[in-house]
């Protein structure tokens, strides 16, 4: 990389033509549309990608925090956050790293510690080739890109995943 470095980076991956897992590149690209009004120039970056490589670990460095979003099977809420640890991935391959083994290659590349990286999990069901996300995946993308607009300092409406589960569960009372 060359020149000054985003502080915050948001990295969205998955297939854009397989359902659902299109989640964390909509993510990304949502979020750097909102961030190009709302932000600094220079703030934020948002990358995407079809899956986690070992050169992605280049791109965390210089970095403030980092978020990483994806679409995940099985979660009971719209999405899940939580904070990702360097831990090596068995059966090691140059293709789809898990985000703890991509912190992994990133320590041993940097011989340093990476930047606070937390994992956003948004809920999936479909991942069929040539479908568009289905509209539950949707509106749960709705939920999380408003999670990570705060977590990028873009507004302050949603302070953490239980706020999110309350407004759902207040909107199933009050219907």
């Amino acid at each position: 990389m060359s020149g000054p470095v985003a502080p915050l980076l948001v990295f969205g991956w998955g297939n854009p033509s397989r359902g659902d897992d299109a989640l964390g590149p909509l993510l990304a690209e949502q979020l750097a549309e909102r961030a190009r009004w709302q932000l600094p120039a220079g703030r934020l970056e948002c990358l995407t990608d079809f899956q986690l490589q070992i050169e992605h670990a280049l791109d965390i460095a210089g970095r403030e925090r980092v978020l990483l979003a994806d679409a995940a099977l099985g979660l009971s809420s719209a999405f899940e956050v939580r904070p990702v640890a360097p831990a090596p991935q068995a059966g090691f391959t140059t293709h789809a790293l898990a985000p703890e083994a991509l912190l992994k290659v990133y320590c041993d590349l940097e011989r340093t510690p990476p930047p606070p990286c937390t994992l956003l999990a948004i809920r999936a069901q479909r991942f069929e080739l040539g479908e568009a996300p289905s509209e539950q995946a949707l509106a749960d993308l709705a939920l999380a890109l408003d999670w990570a607009m705060a977590w990028a300092g873009l507004n302050e409406s949603v302070e953490s995943v239980e706020q999110v589960e309350e407004a759902e569960t207040m909107k199933e009372v009050t219907a």
